[in-house]
């Protein structure tokens, strides 16, 4: 057997569609508690499946300061890494008013209350009436 062909025998790689569910049901539960064990407040979940390419959900929650949105932001990510071997792309972190963490599968936004109500992201991603 070739190495190309162990690697893909050994692939945890999620090859059905139950196990990319699976899989990003796993990471937003583990996001979700993260944010909530570090005290973030007003947590919402956006259901993308379907609607975008840009992943299968967002999260969008809020920290009381600059330095807890940052330290929020920092916790997850450091989880993220450690608990699932996952690495993300962070965004904002440093100015601490809103941090968009970009796990492949999940998008996450953390704001300041004053800035999320500005961008008002979730009315954005709201899923429209049918009439």
């Amino acid at each position: 057997m070739n190495i190309q062909a162990a690697a893909a025998k050994n692939s945890t790689s999620p090859t059905k569609k139950s196990e990319f569910k699976e899989s990003s049901d796993t990471l937003l539960n583990c996001i979700i508690n993260s944010l909530s064990e570090n005290k973030a407040e007003d947590i919402t979940t956006i259901d993308l499946r379907g609607r975008t390419s840009i992943g299968d959900f967002m999260v969008v929650a809020s920290g009381r300061s600059t330095r807890q949105v940052s330290s929020i932001s920092q916790k997850l990510v450091d989880i993220l890494k450690t608990d699932l071997g996952r690495l993300s792309k962070v965004e904002g972190k440093d100015a601490g008013d809103w941090v968009l963490i970009d796990t492949g599968d999940i998008i996450v936004h953390v704001f300041r209350p004053e800035v999320r109500e500005f961008y008002q992201i979730e009315k954005m991603w709201a899923p429209m009436d049918h009439k």
